[in-house]
């Protein structure tokens, strides 16, 4: 895939500085032959996150697009899939949007700091995320065993778990003030996130309901607490497949239509795209990754109708 850009770069967002006054200077080697005096007292930033934007020539009338990723993951989800095909980032820049990729607070290129946060980070091995994301049945993953109608690339299943990284479960505020920063910066934006980060993104609507051009949620882990809020962001919701695996999908599946249903009747658009009703069956809780994650998008920016 190629396209032309007009600008590329990267910011930072929100943050603070953060004064450490405890511990004593000490010899350390920074590498095998050279040492300093590192003194762990002083001034450090923290707290912010990491932008990358992409700007293409032939950009399109639509407002930008903000891509807020999931719990335990960073700004990898929306570059590239684990086969190596082009991401949800290229796709967007191939059809004019201009793009805004976040790794949010400790998270990523963002870096995490040292002893500020309550509790230890938590990581996600690869059978809970076979399992959790609906790749395949508990009992397939030594073997990689997909469901029948799987579309996740499960050949590739160990690169997929490098995309996995620690979490903190205490920072969801320092997502949402980091996405209020990114939309404050850039003006009003579509916002796509993902699972967790629909729990970010609906916080920063509250916030700034103004900013929020558009909303696309894939499989957002949270519900609609704020329907007259929301009645002004047009809204699509996406939804992979094999939700009755478990009695928390289902849970969040009838979520995902009750939103649908109070948004609407409080005035709003909004609108489910399901997996195996709308689309081809066999899509997981990562679509953006999944075969024919191109037709996802496609199918969520043309129910958006912004343009």
């Amino acid at each position: 895939m190629s396209y032309a850009l007009s600008d590329f770069g990267s910011y930072t967002v929100a943050g603070r500085v953060h004064e450490v006054t405890k511990g004593e200077p000490r010899s350390i080697n920074f590498t095998r032959s050279a040492s300093y005096i590192y003194d762990p007292k002083g001034h450090f930033p923290v707290e912010h996150a990491y932008v990358q934007y992409f700007v293409p020539a032939n950009r399109n009338g639509s407002p930008p697009v903000v891509l807020v990723h999931g719990g335990g993951m960073h700004g990898s989800t929306w570059e590239t899939t684990p086969d190596g095909r082009p991401g949800w980032l290229n796709h967007l820049v191939r059809l004019g949007y201009e793009t805004h990729v976040l790794d949010n607070v400790e998270r990523g290129r963002s870096g995490f700091a040292i002893d500020i946060w309550e509790g230890d980070p938590i990581g996600r091995s690869q059978q809970e995320a076979w399992a959790l994301f609906r790749i395949g049945p508990r009992d397939g993953f030594a073997t990689r065993t997909p469901f029948p109608d799987g579309q996740f690339p499960t050949d590739h299943f160990d690169t997929f778990g490098r995309m996995l990284v620690p979490r903190w479960l205490t920072t969801t505020p320092l997502h949402v003030a980091a996405l209020v920063a990114v939309l404050k910066r850039i003006g009003p934006a579509i916002v796509v996130c993902h699972s967790q980060g629909g729990e970010i993104a609906m916080d920063a609507m509250r916030q700034v309901p103004d900013l929020f051009a558009g909303l696309v949620g894939i499989e957002p882990s949270t519900r609609l607490n704020d329907p007259e809020t929301a009645a002004a962001v047009p809204t699509v919701l996406f939804a992979g497949d094999h939700l009755d695996i478990d009695e928390h999908w289902l849970e969040r599946r009838q979520i995902w239509n009750d939103w649908v249903r109070i948004q609407t009747e409080h005035g709003g658009k909004a609108e489910l795209i399901r997996s195996g009703h709308d689309l081809r069956a066999g899509h997981t809780h990562m679509p953006m990754l999944d075969y024919g994650s191109e037709e996802c998008l496609t199918a969520c920016l043309d129910a958006l109708q912004l343009n």
